[in-house]
């Protein structure tokens, strides 16, 4: 029934018809200098980009900013008529990169400063292999630095910028705590996330403050529900800071039972944000068992999540062959 319902929203139109405004931004990540190439910078639906940049690149010393890299991205675009949207990460899923400044990773008064989280196949903690480093948002002496960091980022780039977002929510420490990093639990992570929406919102007043809230820790919607996910979305909309996440999937499950649930219930008045990330071009349809056109794909996050802002990747052949020759055809 709940597949139907989707189908309805998705398919109930003919053909692709948006209701409303979307900001269409391009996530090049960090290959920033492509924000100089000709197909970006001539269509003209792509509003900006969406460029990431880590806090360890940021903060090479501490209190020691290094905010060069965004002031150059910013004045590039801005000439040339477009916005930035910032991405800072502290998260990686690389084990090879640890995205945390290093003098917080030397400094034993930050307990290491991150931790890796696993890819652990059917739930089974001892089939858990490493999968990349999450900053220890959890621990008070390092989020004591890492929001004096968005202040200071805030104050430089506050209005300048069209918008920022926090990376997403999910880390994966398993679920029976044997891999639990020292002194995380699912409560504490929770008001760390919490925390970290408001020190965002005072950094960014004006600009658009955005949390990708995807899933939580400890839980598991809609069988395991401990409010966590649903607290941030609704203490974001209590602040005003927008909502949303990776990845576009109008029928995978779980986004079905978390980012989108939670989107559809919290999100009034706030704006909602999606990214469209590698894999996300290649799902199907379920009524045609078709791959789902650009077309489909915003109908369904315009009609069903309503969402303000579209973050697409460059994957390919899908970015170059379809989504810059849809956008230029819809903008005329």
């Amino acid at each position: 029934m709940l597949r139907r319902l989707f189908w309805i929203a998705l398919l109930c139109g003919s053909g692709f018809a948006q209701a409303r405004e979307i900001h269409h931004y391009v996530f090049f990540a960090h290959e920033c200098a492509r924000i100089s190439e000709k197909s970006f910078l001539d269509t003209k639906r792509f509003e900006g980009a969406q460029l990431k940049y880590t806090w360890r690149e940021l903060e090479p010393k501490k209190d020691g900013y290094d905010f060069s890299a965004i002031r150059h991205d910013l004045a590039y675009l801005q000439e040339h008529g477009k916005k930035l949207w910032l991405q800072i990460q502290d998260s990686s899923f690389d084990t090879n990169h640890i995205l945390v400044p290093e003098y917080i990773r030397t400094d034993p008064a930050f307990h290491g400063g991150a931790d890796p989280q696993y890819d652990i196949p059917g739930d089974n903690d001892a089939k858990a292999v490493p999968a990349g480093w999450v900053g220890r948002r959890w621990d008070p002496a390092v989020s004591e630095r890492y929001h004096k960091f968005l202040m200071a980022l805030g104050k430089a780039f506050d209005e300048k910028v069209a918008g920022i977002n926090l990376p997403e929510t999910a880390v994966d420490f398993g679920s029976t705590g044997k891999l639990y990093p020292k002194a995380f639990t699912p409560e504490i992570y929770r008001d760390a996330i919490l925390t970290n929406l408001a020190v965002l919102k005072r950094a960014f007043p004006k600009s658009i403050a955005a949390q990708y809230a995807n899933f939580m820790p400890g839980e598991w919607l809609p069988w395991t529900d401990h409010q966590y996910l649903r607290s941030v979305y609704q203490e974001a909309q209590r602040l005003g800071v927008a909502v949303g996440g990776p990845d576009l999937l109008p029928y995978r499950k779980g986004q079905i039972s978390h980012t989108y649930a939670m989107m559809r219930e919290y999100g009034n008045g706030i704006p909602k944000v999606i990214a469209v990330q590698d894999g996300n071009y290649s799902s199907k349809d379920p009524k045609t068992k078709k791959r789902m056109t650009i077309a489909q794909m915003i109908d369904f996050a315009d009609q069903y999540l309503k969402v303000d802002y579209i973050f697409w990747c460059t994957e390919e052949p899908y970015y170059s062959r379809e989504l810059v020759p849809f956008q230029n055809g819809a903008a005329k």
